[in-house]
């Protein structure tokens, strides 16, 4: 079937099919990770979530107390999951390094979440307080939307700063390719 028929434009022998590898080449082992850390993420989200809500309705707990109790727990369960799994071919730089800078770079993404469930409980509770003081907008603006800007914060610097780059031995070998192939 010719191009004109399916309505795509004429491309020199498999450039479209070539594009779409040198994408994957060049970012496949970053889909990668990305789908390794949304594993260990949505343990870890139902870990928090469990434990905020079960602290928050059932021990009493002040929200943002309650929030960031959890939150703790739920880091160390990603922090494991994470260093032995998502991010388990990169150099290791210490332990103690990697947890310290995990628990700061955690600490930002859970001031991250606080601010979310601070604004609607406390701000936006304040002006209307029978729709942002309940238990429902508590867990939207700190489960939905304070976890999802978390964890986009959190991403970015654990893979930059916490989990170094790939080890020689350990580099996917399309990085390696890729990189040869523009000369870096």
């Amino acid at each position: 079937m010719s191009s004109t028929v399916t309505g795509d434009q004429p491309t020199p022998s498999g450039t479209r099919r070539g594009f779409l590898r040198i994408l994957l080449d060049r970012f496949g082992h970053l889909i990668h990770e990305m789908g390794k850390f949304g594993a260990v993420g949505a343990v870890a989200f139902v870990v928090d979530f469990a434990l905020f809500n079960y602290a928050n309705a059932h021990l009493g707990w002040e929200t943002l107390s309650a929030k960031a109790f959890a939150t703790a727990i739920a880091a160390t369960v990603a922090f494991v999951g994470n260093r032995f799994w998502t991010w388990r071919h990169r150099e290791r730089s210490g332990m103690a390094r990697e947890y310290s800078l995990y628990f700061f770079f955690n600490t930002v993404g859970l001031g991250i979440g606080l601010a979310c469930l601070a604004i609607s409980h406390y701000g936006l509770g304040s002006i209307w307080p029978g729709v942002f003081k309940s238990l429902i907008a508590d867990n939207i603006a700190a489960n939905i939307v304070g976890a999802a800007l978390g964890t986009f914060f959190r991403f970015w610097s654990y893979r930059r700063f916490v989990f170094v780059g790939p080890a020689a031995s350990d580099a996917p070998d399309a990085i390696t390719q890729s990189d040869e192939r523009h000369g870096r």
